[in-house]
């Protein structure tokens, strides 16, 4: 029997603001599946599209994550480094002919709005004008997510391409994110409910590179007064250093931890919060903010 692979995990931000109340969620979850199980824990700045992140943006999320206390393993990375590894991995399928390009714009697909391989047999060239999409077949994925439970997936050819280069010569998240979490080991995938749909194609992707599988676990989203997702387009507040421990002990609460003895500085709370931690009691339902 083969030992168990160390624990990895991670936390990949977008530099597009700063974070806040609904980011700190899925940080804490990740940092504390890591820790408890001796594991180490990433961080990944994911500035791909380099059109809306900001470096400014990068260094104040370092700055917060430091300042909630937070102790990240080596270096960070940052995914606009990583286009030879992206383009790599895009030369892989395309010699596999899993590839083909497509120039449908948003405004003229079919079916709801939802792109159904219409370029498929279009026969367009794969040249740096047109998008580049991933030909998937009819797709059946089935995993196990530790917060949401079993999860069931299928679509039929054409409805799972992702666009992996985009029109603009920038790699597209899908392939960024699989190509970096097999390049960093990572094991466990801890974040947003709002990604969880994309996991089964982003498992397909990995399979035909060749990637081991990771596991997975969403965090319910939280939710602003009026349902909302409370997100950086929506202007969220930020996290500020001087509430930290207020934020901290906050985020324990929506993820459904049992209320920890009082806690009087930053250091104390995650000495505690590592004995107390239970990725069981997480409710699998988004969280309207309201006050613990």
């Amino acid at each position: 029997m083969s030992a168990a692979r160390p624990v990895i995990g991670r936390f990949a931000p977008s530099p597009t603001g700063p974070l806040h109340q609904g980011s700190l969620l899925a940080a804490m979850a990740s940092y504390l599946s890591a820790r408890t199980r001796h594991g180490k824990w990433l961080v990944r700045m994911e500035d791909i599209d380099i059109t809306r992140s900001h470096a400014h943006h990068a260094d104040m999320i370092l700055r917060q994550l430091d300042a909630l206390g937070f102790e990240w393993d080596g270096d960070i990375l940052y995914q606009s480094t990583r286009n030879e590894a992206y383009r790599a991995a895009l030369d892989s399928l395309r010699r596999q002919n899993l590839l083909y390009a497509c120039d449908c714009r948003r405004a003229t697909r079919i079916g709801g709005g939802r792109y159904t391989g219409v370029c498929r047999e279009r026969g367009l060239p794969l040249q740096e004008t047109y998008a580049w999409r991933l030909r998937a077949e009819k797709i059946v994925v089935r995993f196990f997510d530790r917060i949401q439970g079993d999860c069931y997936w299928q679509e039929a050819p054409g409805a799972a391409d992702l666009i992996l280069r985009r029109a603009d010569g920038l790699f597209a998240y899908p392939l960024a994110v699989v190509v970096d979490d097999a390049a960093q080991g990572v094991t466990d995938v801890v974040r947003g409910a709002d990604l969880l749909a994309a996991t089964p194609s982003q498992r397909y992707l990995q399979a035909l590179l060749g990637y081991v599988d990771v596991t997975y676990a969403h965090v319910p989203l939280l939710l602003q007064a009026d349902g909302r997702k409370l997100s950086k387009r929506d202007q969220a507040p930020a996290l500020t250093p001087t509430a930290a421990l207020t934020d901290l002990q906050q985020a324990w609460f929506y993820l459904g931890q049992r209320r920890l003895v009082s806690c009087g500085s930053v250091t104390e709370f995650w000495a505690q919060a590592r004995l107390e931690w239970n990725e069981a009691r997480i409710p699998r339902q988004a969280q309207r903010l309201r006050k613990c």
